[in-house]
């Protein structure tokens, strides 16, 4: 019996749920509404224990087994931010929020949790505690991260956890994992070349910021093709290019490179960054022009401890009949990162079968999968922490 019963039972239930969700979208930490909702349906299963305002929107809540003879806690995590995009499903529950979409599938993240939380609430057949962890502003804002800093692991004892994404392009209802990093850790750079400003038919009067501006660009390729191991995963993408001029005859006094780096190690990560500095520094310089790099360091490398992401597949394998245990890393990024880094788990990918692929306006999240991914997180749950 892959699928739980009960779930299966309450697919319509979540379903609604999800498409609320996916028609009042909100943003980074701005999610009240989203969190009140939550709040909501928990109590409406009975669970008391809740918290808010953890990662300044987060919700936080806990469910106690029939017994807890061995102190066991176990976080489930779903996160609850949608993207600044305009949706073009033309769908009857599409956004009502202009220039607001979820475009991830957080909405249904966040819906496949709180069944599992109805039916863990229901038949608490476990020894231990869950601990739900509702996060806000995954997309850039690190709610992963400042929750971890509201203490959210010594506060609710936690003492594993474990996420989930769906993935468009998988078999719907498939699940896909791999040890060690899975998603790559995510940096970005804003760089501005300051060089002298000129009338474009005298170019020697002038010191030509756009063409320190295109040598960067190559430049900053050489990192990846000459300095990182061949073996070791890396990009370096410069995404935008924009002088203090649209004129057709004027030599620009400024230009602002944007771009990201990714890596799946860190050791590559930290030599990316050095490099970016010293050969954007030079090529500038050999230019003639000046360079200011504000270089942040954005979320980890996403990395499954080797005993937990075998807890996650086996569960997994019981709901679906059978997982993919070594799925290739991506380079996409994932906050969860920071919650692996403070306590030992694992992320699991859910098939969302064919269609958009996230973050494109014509996303949606498969309703189809609903009960697979809430029975994930339950039969997780009894298998870590089966009742006494």
């Amino acid at each position: 019996m892959p699928i739980k019963n009960r779930l299966a039972e309450m697919h319509d239930e979540i379903t609604g749920w999800r498409r609320h969700l996916h028609a009042h979208p909100e943003l980074m930490f701005d999610v009240q509404n989203t969190a009140a909702f939550v709040v909501e349906r928990l109590r409406d299963f009975g669970i008391d224990d809740i918290a808010t305002g953890i990662g300044q929107t987060g919700v936080v809540a806990r469910i106690r087994g029939k017994s807890d003879t061995k102190g066991r806690v176990i976080g489930l995590r779903a996160d609850m931010d949608a993207l600044p995009i305009i949706e073009a499903t033309g769908l009857d529950y599409a956004s009502t929020a202009p220039g607001k979409m979820h475009a991830c599938g957080h909405d249904g993240h966040t819906a496949m949790l709180l069944g599992a939380a109805k039916y863990l609430a229901e038949t608490r057949n476990f020894d231990g505690t869950v601990v739900l962890i509702f996060q806000p502003a995954e997309e850039g804002g690190g709610g992963g991260r400042e929750m971890c800093r509201d203490g959210l692991m010594e506060r609710w004892g936690i003492q594993e956890v474990y996420g989930m994404h769906n993935m468009p392009g998988f078999p719907a209802g498939a699940f896909a994992i791999r040890p060690g990093a899975l998603l790559a850790s995510a940096d970005q750079f804003d760089i501005t070349l300051t060089g002298k400003g000129g009338h474009a038919a005298a170019p020697h009067d002038a010191v030509d910021t756009n063409l320190a501006a295109a040598h960067v660009v190559v430049a900053l390729q050489s990192i990846v093709s000459r300095n990182a191991d061949p073996l070791a995963s890396l990009v370096i993408s410069v995404c935008t290019m924009r002088s203090d001029t649209e004129a057709h005859n004027v030599i620009p006094q400024t230009v602002l490179l944007r771009g990201t780096v990714r890596a799946l190690d860190q050791s590559v990560r930290e030599l990316a960054a050095e490099r970016v500095r010293r050969i954007v520094t030079a090529t500038a310089e050999a230019y003639g022009c000046t360079a200011q790099i504000d270089y942040e360091w954005g979320y980890p490398v996403t990395v499954n401890h080797p005993d937990h992401t075998g807890y996650a597949a086996d569960a997994a394998e019981v709901v679906a009949g059978s997982v993919q245990r070594d799925t290739p890393p991506i380079m996409p990024a994932e906050d969860f990162a920071f919650m692996l880094q403070e306590r030992p788990g694992a992320y699991m990918f859910l098939g969302n079968g064919e269609g958009a692929m996230v973050h494109h306006p014509a996303y949606d999240f498969n309703d189809q999968i609903i009960p697979v991914g809430c029975s994930w997180f339950a039969e997780l749950v009894e298998r870590r922490m089966p009742a006494a």
